[in-house]
């Protein structure tokens, strides 16, 4: 099936190999965050409502039911996403009736972290109200598409809500699921599902597509040189880097992501201090942004030392090589290999409302005896 909108260019092959004609109930899209997955699978739900005949021509772009969509009222879809992603939706206007009231968070807990937690997670009552409308017929008859991303995110009385629906799917109704962490997900939801494995793009590929899209934007700028660290520092994910350069062309200070990459460059800088890292003042210009991004980071910075000590080259960090070579002198391996299990299993609590200065601390605190005597 061939299609030329919206879908990076690493993720075409993928697209092509879709079949509409026999499409599965549920399908669950996973991979690296930041790699084009929630727009492949915006285009994927505006094919499958697509009223369009030829299989072959979906979305065509023209009929009745892509006009809906694209305006963001097309009422068979329903998307479970948190307030962060919401304004990727197409063109989705949140004033309506049946939007998420806002603030909700804030009249039940009137602290700023509740505030926040709420936003980047999908409520069970909004889970529960999608399953339940789901028993309702389409309303133009064809096809209704939920998407929920991201669905580790889930709770697990919203997983369990959500487990019933793909055990006994409604007429019709296609399930798109994506996961940054796979691993994450219900092991009996997995079961249940077709999956599908977004790819990475090679360097290469990643950085031409990423400086064809800044040259659409008006008055961006940015040195090739910046645009390649940045792309180093992101793990090789493409829309997350755009969504970084773009932050910082309209000075959002305050976007997490921006927030996200300026804390992670600090942290890296004091990481390459090997012994002489100051954990304590790391850990306190740090644990403001996301603990997720940075225990990534951390993770890429682990695994090129890990190879350099082998006698391989950085992966993520190859600027930053002669650094690794030293570091990786003094390196004890046996607790370098403790280290690197430690961070694996931070990652798997790492969206716990636990303290994150505190594991931050005892993280670099761990991290510096690596290179002590």
């Amino acid at each position: 099936m061939k299609q030329k909108n919206h879908i990076a260019p690493w993720l075409q092959p993928l697209w092509e190999s879709l079949d509409f004609n026999q499409f599965p109930n549920a399908i669950l899209l996973h991979g690296q965050s930041g790699i084009g997955k929630f727009a492949f699978s915006i285009e994927l739900a505006k094919a499958l409502l697509c009223e369009n005949n030829n299989q072959s021509i979906k979305p065509c772009n023209q009929c009745e039911a892509c006009h809906w969509f694209d305006t963001g009222n097309h009422p068979d879809f329903i998307s479970l996403v948190p307030e962060t992603h919401r304004k990727l939706l197409p063109h989705a206007d949140y004033e309506g009736e049946d939007a998420p009231k806002k603030g909700k968070a804030a009249r039940d807990d009137d602290s700023e972290s509740s505030e926040k937690k709420e936003k980047k997670n999908i409520s069970i009552e909004e889970t529960r109200h999608a399953i339940e409308n789901l028993s309702i017929g389409s309303h133009r008859g064809g096809n209704r598409v939920i998407l929920i991303y991201p669905l580790e995110m889930l709770r697990s009385d919203s997983a369990n809500t959500l487990l019933k629906s793909l055990e006994e799917p409604p007429k019709n109704t296609i399930f798109i699921l994506l996961a940054d962490r796979v691993d994450r997900v219900l092991p009996t939801i997995r079961s249940r599902c077709r999956l599908l494995t977004a790819p990475r793009p090679n360097r290469e590929q990643g950085i031409s597509w990423l400086k064809t899209q800044l040259n659409e934007i008006p008055g961006l700028k940015a040195a090739d040189a910046d645009v390649e660290t940045i792309y180093d520092e992101q793990g090789g994910a493409p829309f997350s880097v755009l969504s970084s350069l773009i932050a910082r062309h309209n000075k959002d200070d305050k976007d997490e992501l921006t927030i996200s990459i300026q804390a992670s460059r600090y942290l890296l800088q004091s990481m390459a201090q090997g012994a002489r890292l100051n954990w304590l003042d790391a850990a306190e210009k740090t644990h403001k942004a996301q603990y997720g991004f940075l225990l990534a980071s951390m993770q890429r910075w682990v695994s090129d030392l890990q190879s350099v000590a082998q006698g391989g080259d950085p992966r993520y960090y190859p600027k930053h090589l002669v650094v690794l070579q030293g570091l990786a002198k003094l390196a004890n391996v046996q607790r370098l290999h403790n280290f690197w299990k430690s961070l694996v299993q931070a990652r798997r609590h790492e969206n716990h409302p636990l303290a994150n200065k505190i594991q931050l601390e005892s993280l670099l605190s761990q991290y510096q005896q690596i290179f002590g005597p």
